[in-house]
């Protein structure tokens, strides 16, 4: 198997492609991982959540590590790794431009608000007429990305 670094321009070809990032982020020492459906846009991801602790913790600490990666099959895969800083779209009446641009990226696909949506109640809870939904950005400090593929490493013959 061959590991090697990805581009930058790599890096941001998976995040455009992907939608399902895993989430990394800490409050008081304490990390949280969690996934999240994303979308690029403008060197930042976009995605949204119900209130809870994903939000508690951001709120506390907006730094954030992400992970996207692609499977091919036995032994080869990507994956690109982004730190950024966490962003919260006001919630505004009418809604802002940016707040906007996150939801048309986002609902382009039909299950967008999955895993966001669905927070598990220990007994029903009555309709609100506000949303709860919370819109945020996450701003791309950094980006990097590694690819395993098959094969073998070139071997340096001695001189």
């Amino acid at each position: 198997m061959l590991v090697r670094e990805m581009t930058h321009n790599e890096c941001l070809a998976v995040l455009r492609d992907g939608r399902l990032a895993r989430m990394a982020c800490a409050k008081d020492s304490t990390p949280y991982v969690v996934p999240i459906y994303y979308a690029y846009s403008g060197n930042r991801l976009y995605a949204f959540s119900m209130p809870g602790k994903k939000l508690d913790f951001l709120r506390s600490n907006p730094r954030a590590c992400l992970q996207v990666d692609k499977s091919r099959g036995d032994h080869q895969w990507v994956s690109v790794i982004v730190d950024a800083a966490f962003r919260e779209l006001p919630q505004e009446d009418p809604p802002g431009e940016e707040r906007l641009h996150a939801w048309s990226l986002l609902s382009h696909h039909f299950d967008w608000w999955e895993p966001g949506g669905l927070k598990l109640q220990p007994q029903p809870q009555p309709l609100r007429a506000a949303s709860r939904h919370i819109f945020f950005a996450l701003d791309i400090n950094a980006l990097s990305g590694r690819e395993a593929r098959l094969g073998e490493p070139e071997r340096v013959s001695p001189q």
